[in-house]
């Protein structure tokens, strides 16, 4: 993927208080501290329950102290942010991070964690220009600027600066005339519109292949594929919602089948392994097929549809009696899956998701190393020319460290005319931040730049 830079892209953070006493700082860095213990303990793919994290937090306080006592000569500096060894649990609940739930992370804790994450990923990107892909609609000028430039004809009426042309009018006629007479007689000269952005409104589901493989490490300490595509999508939903509010984020989960998922449980995604039946293989179809339906009813000019996945798919559905007897036919020993109702609770109960599962709908199981069985190929290649057909683009980010997995994606990409990417998993934050902005806005009618 190339490389874009966001140096023009402005975006701005709360400004510190610069009266703080040292104090204050020392507490502001160990909640700070504490903060980033807590996005990493709700990325893991088991979400310790809060008796868990609030040991693990206290470690993290006893750490510091210590750290600070080698530092100060074995001086006791108070560094615990409620003071006292209270527990620090019942504290970040009192100041709005934490709620005493399962899924622990309130509003403010999500948006202002995923906040400290986005800032971290927009540090690391490098500098230069950003680049803006072309794009298929553009909208209608929604967004007025402060800057005005002279109206033409055929302008817009309702962006007329009335003020600055009364006042244009009123200075023509003050160098010929020293008096004003009313009314006012105008000319087109005087006329001067506010410039305004061409609003691009655009909606984006992000499959998220939830399929066994993706527990894989990506390195000594650096956690899992699922782990570092969760913390990508949560610090690209806070910069959607912060400086592209009027865009649609959505989220899907997949294995054997999909889910939609609301963007404020991404930390808590898990893969599925062999205890939830076989919902661990990996079906690009059912992700197609269910971000066609959420894209079909968001009313966005530009639509979009990115994969993220470790794999090539090993499943697809059947639709019929006829296809199963096919398959069977050159393959006596396939198998297929139904999920039963138990099955669907149990999903339904520990993870609180519910799966697009339609009917008796059945799908072909059929794992090959680094092959994709030719049904699930055709099959895979019809849903998303079907999306394709539609004007939703379709593109593939691969978040493994092994390049032979990349050649299927290429060649479906090159079939939809969409992109693929093969990326190290450590950096797929930069990479969706980064391709999301440089996808997003175009300036038009405006001599400001970026």
């Amino acid at each position: 993927m190339s490389q874009h830079s966001i140096t023009n892209f402005v975006y701005f953070t709360n400004q510190e208080n610069k009266n703080k006493k040292p104090s204050d700082d020392a507490s502001n860095d160990m909640l700070q501290k504490i903060l980033q213990t807590v996005a990493r303990q709700a990325l893991k793919e088991k979400t310790p329950s809060t008796q868990e994290l609030e040991r693990i937090l206290q470690g993290v306080i006893q750490q510091s102290e210590e750290h600070q006592k080698l530092e100060k000569n074995s001086e006791r500096t108070e560094t615990n942010i409620q003071g006292g060894v209270k527990p620090l649990i019942k504290h970040l609940e009192k100041m709005g991070y934490l709620k005493d739930e399962k899924k622990w992370l309130t509003n403010k804790g999500f948006i202002e964690i995923g906040g400290k994450l986005l800032h971290d990923v927009m540090k690391a990107i490098k500098e230069g220009g950003v680049g803006f892909h072309e794009i298929k609609h553009v909208g209608t000028g929604s967004i007025i600027l402060d800057t005005t430039k002279k109206f033409e004809i055929g302008d817009d009426i309702r962006f007329l600066n009335v003020p600055q042309t009364v006042l244009n009018s009123i200075q023509r006629i003050t160098k010929k005339d020293s008096k004003i007479k009313f009314p006012i007689a105008m000319e087109l000269e005087d006329f001067e519109e506010f410039e305004t952005i061409e609003e691009v409104k655009v909606a984006v589901v992000y499959c998220i292949d939830l399929s066994s493989t993706m527990k894989y490490s990506v390195g000594a300490g650096e956690g899992s594929r699922i782990e570092a595509a969760k913390k990508a999508l949560w610090s690209l939903y806070v910069l959607n919602k912060k400086f592209f509010p009027s865009d649609s984020i959505y989220v899907v989960g997949f294995g054997s089948f999909a889910s939609e998922v609301d963007p404020r449980d991404i930390p808590y995604l898990k893969t599925y392994d062999a205890n939830d039946n076989f919902l661990h293989y990996t079906n690009y179809q059912a992700a197609f097929r269910l971000a066609y339906k959420i894209l079909k009813r968001d009313r966005s000019q530009n639509k979009r549809i990115v994969m993220i996945t470790d794999g090539q798919p090993s499943a697809c559905f059947i639709d019929n009696e006829s296809q199963k007897r096919e398959i069977l036919a050159d393959k006596p020993y396939s198998h297929f899956y139904k999920p039963d109702e138990a099955t669907l609770l149990k999903i339904k109960d520990e993870r609180e998701i519910k799966l697009d599962v339609a009917g008796d709908q059945t799908v072909y199981l059929c794992y090959r190393y680094r092959q994709v069985d030719p049904f699930i190929e055709v099959k895979t290649l019809s849903e998303a020319e079907k999306c394709k057909r539609e004007g939703i683009d379709v593109d593939t980010i691969m978040v493994s460290e092994e390049d032979e997995l990349l050649s299927y994606v290429e060649g479906l990409e090159t079939k939809l005319k969409g992109r693929a990417y093969y990326i190290n998993p450590i950096n797929i934050d930069k990479v969706l931040v980064n391709d999301f902005i440089s996808n997003k806005k175009k300036i038009l009618n405006s001599k400001q730049m970026w």
